[in-house]
């Protein structure tokens, strides 16, 4: 069955609307996502995930000015890292505001990237919040950058399977991650 480019938009946002769990093509793998303000659909990922709510999960946003509606500062640092990074970007900035308190770590700190990709950064303007984005897979398993290597356990869990690129073979890995101290340091945990 073919959608459309809108079909699976216009079906993504009714779903995050109503607090629901999308699986979805990132700029980097297969990601189960929700709204990235709602505690109770943040539940929802854990769960499909099975997955303990000490570990952290991603927030997609569609552009860097919308970073200070999600963060107490922005460091100085940060224009240069994002203008720098030649692959998918996520850092974890200090002082995290304005979202789940559930996806916040204990630390404070929350992981966002800037997404590139065409459908997530449509989708995110015209939903107009973050979403989460996690592997799509179970925790503790293996994860596969293409769609036809996401598990059918995670495919039933979610309430929107989005149609948009599941034949895409392209290969696909994680985003780099990098850690930004209160203090200006810059700490990298995944090239």
């Amino acid at each position: 069955m073919m959608a459309s480019f809108d079909d699976d938009l216009h079906h993504c946002l009714r779903v995050l609307k109503s607090g629901g769990t999308i699986l979805y093509p990132t700029d980097t793998i297969w990601g189960i996502g929700c709204d990235a303000t709602n505690e109770e659909a943040i539940k929802k990922v854990y769960a499909i995930k099975q997955r303990s709510h000490s570990k952290a999960m991603i927030v997609l946003t569609d552009g860097e000015n919308k970073l200070h509606d999600y963060l107490e500062e922005i460091p100085s640092q940060l224009g240069k890292l994002i203008s720098n990074a030649t692959n998918p970007l996520t850092i974890i900035y200090p002082k995290a505001k304005g979202l789940a308190l559930n996806l916040i770590a204990p630390d404070g700190s929350i992981a966002i990237r800037i997404v590139k990709d065409e459908f997530c950064k449509m989708l995110i303007r015209e939903y107009g919040k973050p979403i989460v984005s996690t592997s799509a897979n179970i925790s503790g398993e293996n994860f596969s950058g293409l769609f036809s290597g996401v598990s059918d356990a995670i495919r039933n869990a979610v309430d929107y399977v989005v149609l948009f690129r599941q034949y895409d073979t392209s290969v696909s890995k994680p985003s780099s991650i990098v850690r930004l101290g209160l203090d200006g340091e810059i700490e990298i945990i995944r090239e």
